[in-house]
């Protein structure tokens, strides 16, 4: 492999780093209304009266949009494959507002100054309702977030609005109260995590126009291309067909943009006034009525014996779905599979789950997507039965891991296909030199020295769900062009499949013209989430290329006069060996757009029966200041089994990046509510997120496995990386005060509290 497997530039990084105009703000068109929304203040609420005449006569302003104005179908904004288990729960602009932000109107404008004057020129009477804020009392309240008739899901999830559920489930292996009433040793911890907040420097932003045949063209900063054009006919009850999307750079996702938060409105807006429309969220608006993770709380429940074997694993999980049910029903199913899949050999195991719904800001997608929540419970759970077992926290999880050959009970069946998980634990402890390091070490300063860890599991992809397509055209002269559908969100999957191309068609990069979505030209892929571009759409590179090699052969040989089978194609000419006859790529191209030959192209699709886990361990080490109850993060270690490494570049850059995320969320990242449900941290000078100085050494080594079902060996890294900080970090913290927290995030205040009440 010439680039498989090695450290490539992105495709595209001199055009990123010389700031060249890329992303979907840079493009938007003269003349473009300029859409502005005014936003409810409450958090439940009913609007009785509306007045737009003041607003409407602002100069420049050219329409003021309400709820009378909408087609009435509900929507889920959720960018998930056909059917959606979210359920339909939205309108484009409600009477009924369901938390503070929710849109009440549209103001579309020449300026974006004249649309921000009219939005507050709006009059709006309201009947302010008591808000239902607390989620663990949602279920069965006497007040209901969605009320309305014509509420529906499209699955069977357990949706059930009358008693604001959005989904309920349950599953279990073998017997887990028979199993647990046997076992010496029984923990049971609670845990609750926040709506963490994805913080992409790009925000949500989207313009739209109709095209030179009257078709809505949407450009958009989304990582779901098609599965926005299908939102967008169901919100605007519109055919699909009358929809073209097309997706430029994106400056950051981190799953917020498997939403289509932003795309419905400015494409309402076109569609009544026949011009172009744009709306950029700002950062207030994009930290408070985004798509930030499920706030949760989960329950873990171990049996286990005197000597560690953990025999029984129970996971219960309350999710927050907020006012909205986007990707409520498939967030918490993560939390069970990819946290009791870790521990290979249990006798039994359970995972219950409800969703319920809340006058909150709706939650979605974020990288990781529930099993960050569920890992973060469990490792933390193992760490304090190590701890009262009086046992290594690693010692535990080399007895219990999951290992090569066995099968996922809880994870659909799936066999373990591929795993170095005890090499990842070998290496990460010779990284930590954790053998010769204590738990906890007290510094001449008084601070004290200590270590945690904790492992994760993740997937590729959707198993027989997701569908990657791609198309590879030889051109004249010889190069190549690779249409995708997948989205490039920063993650660099652009480069990445270039890469498995230029391997598997024996040609330079360079000669490699990658093209991203639009939903005219492209062919159909779901998109960039559920970790699946690099092994979902990465098969299908593979699997088009080599019909593509078949195609040219064949041409050659025919330019050749000889039988296709009787000749060789090297990757810059097709030959008969062992002759001086051959003829070039170049040639082929040509000979291709001549006459009555057929230009030589090949298209394939993929999907995966199963989705191999990719793994890893992490380990923190941390200095704790007793005295203020500050934590300084030194040093973290993480060693990764993603099957091949495709590109040792990108993927280590991954791994830091989901690790700092990590860091946030157990330290820093804090969503608060007032008691009137409005956010009080909406702007990155109050939702704190960790600096360079904060997120101390991280190093990063990958323990390659293979993986027969993936391009070249590969598996996937994007989500993996971002469960192992929490639970490790709360470790060292457990380790080094003898008190374990059960709440993210763990804030100074929160140590020096709990140390003064461990000393009384």
């Amino acid at each position: 492999m010439k680039y498989v497997n090695q450290a490539i530039r992105k495709v595209d990084a001199m055009s990123l780093v010389t700031g060249k105009p890329v992303y979907t703000g840079d493009m938007v068109p003269a003349n473009t209304l300029m859409v502005k929304m005014l936003r409810s203040p409450h958090a439940h609420a009913l609007i009785e009266e509306i007045d737009t005449a003041a607003a409407l006569k602002v100069p420049g302003v050219v329409a003021v949009f309400t709820y009378k104005d909408v087609p009435q179908s509900r929507f889920t904004t959720a960018g998930q494959t056909y059917p959606e288990p979210s359920p339909y729960d939205r309108l484009i602009l409600d009477r009924r507002l369901r938390c503070v932000g929710d849109p009440v109107a549209l103001v579309a404008a020449e300026t974006e100054a004249a649309a921000a004057k009219a939005v507050g020129l709006i009059k709006v009477k309201y009947q302010v309702l008591e808000p239902l804020l607390d989620f663990t009392k949602a279920k069965d309240n006497p007040i209901l977030v969605h009320p309305e008739e014509d509420f529906k899901a499209l699955c069977p999830v357990g949706a059930d609005n009358k008693r604001n559920l959005c989904s309920v489930d349950c599953m279990e292996n073998g017997d887990v109260e028979a199993e647990m009433a046997t076992c010496p040793v029984v923990i049971e911890r609670t845990f609750y995590t926040k709506a963490n907040n994805q913080a992409m420097m790009e925000p949500f932003v989207t313009f739209s126009y109709l095209d030179e045949y009257g078709r809505l063209t949407l450009v958009s900063s989304t990582q779901v291309p098609f599965h926005v054009r299908r939102i967008l006919s169901n919100a605007l009850e519109m055919s699909k067909a009358n929809i073209r999307v097309i997706k430029p750079r994106i400056g950051g996702g981190f799953g917020a943009k498997q939403s289509a938060v932003s795309e419905v409105y400015p494409a309402f807006v076109t569609m009544k006034t026949g011009r172009p429309a744009c709306l950029c969220f700002t950062r207030q608006e994009s930290q408070a009525n985004g798509s930030p993770r499920h706030q949760m709380r989960v329950t873990v429940r171990i049996g286990a014996d005197e000597d560690g074997t953990i025999r029984a694993l129970d996971v219960k999980a309350l999710s927050n779905a907020g006012a909205y049910g986007e990707h409520g029903p498939t967030t918490v199913g993560l939390v069970g599979t990819k946290s009791i899949s870790l521990y290979g050999s249990l006798k039994a195991a359970r995972f219950s789950s409800e969703v319920v719904y809340s006058n909150t800001m709706g939650a979605g997608a974020y990288r990781g997507y529930g099993a960050t929540q569920g890992i973060f419970a469990v490792e933390s759970t193992v760490n304090e039965l190590a701890a009262q077992l009086g046992m290594d926290p690693c010692a535990i999880r080399e007895k219990n891991m999951v290992r090569l050959g066995q099968t996922f009970a809880m994870y659909y069946g799936e066999s373990c296909t591929s795993c170095t998980l005890d090499k990842c634990m070998e290496t990460a402890k010779k990284m930590m030199d954790w053998e010769n390091k204590a738990l906890r070490r007290v510094l001449e300063n008084g601070h004290i020295r200590s270590v945690g860890v904790a492992m994760a599991m993740q997937g590729s992809g959707i198993s027989g769900v997701d569908i990657g397509s791609v198309e590879i055209r030889l051109n004249d002269d010889g190069f190549y062009t690779l249409l995708v559908g997948c989205t490039d969100m920063g993650t660099g999957c652009d480069t990445i499949l270039t890469q498995m191309a230029a391997d598997c068609l024996d040609c330079p990069m360079e000669n490699i013209s990658v093209r991203g979505v639009d939903t005219d030209q492209s062919p159909y892929d779901c998109g960039s989430y559920a970790s699946s571009t690099t092994y979902v759409t990465g098969m299908a590179v593979v699997k088009a290329c080599a019909q593509l090699r078949e195609k040219i052969l064949a041409q050659g040989a025919k330019m050749l006069d000889v039988p296709a089978d009787t000749a060789e194609f090297d990757g810059k000419r097709v030959f008969v060996p062992g002759t001086d006859r051959e003829v070039s790529l170049s040639a082929i191209g040509y000979a291709s757009f001549e006459g009555h030959a057929r230009c030589i192209s090949a298209c394939e699709s993929h999907s995966s029966p199963v989705s191999p886990p990719p793994m890893m361990v992490g380990m923190a080490e941390i200095d704790l200041d007793p005295e203020t109850g500050k934590i300084q993060l030194v040093d973290y270690v993480a060693a990764v089994d993603c099957g091949t490494v495709v590109n040792k570049n990108l993927a280590r850059v991954q791994t830091e990046g989901g690790i700092v995320q990590g860091i946030g969320m157990a330290l820093y990242e804090d969503i608060q509510y007032t008691k009137a449900g409005r956010m009080m941290n909406d702007s990155f000078l109050q939702y704190r997120i960790p600096t360079r100085l904060e997120a101390g050494t991280i190093r990063v080594e990958f323990e390659s496995s293979y993986e027969p079902s993936g391009p070249f060996g590969a598996k996937s890294i994007g989500e993996l990386v971002i469960n192992t900080p929490a639970p490790a970090i709360l470790g060292a913290i457990q380790n080094a005060t003898g008190v374990a927290f059960h709440t993210l995030p763990v804030k100074p205040e929160d140590v020096v509290m709990a140390l003064r009440n461990k000393a009384e």
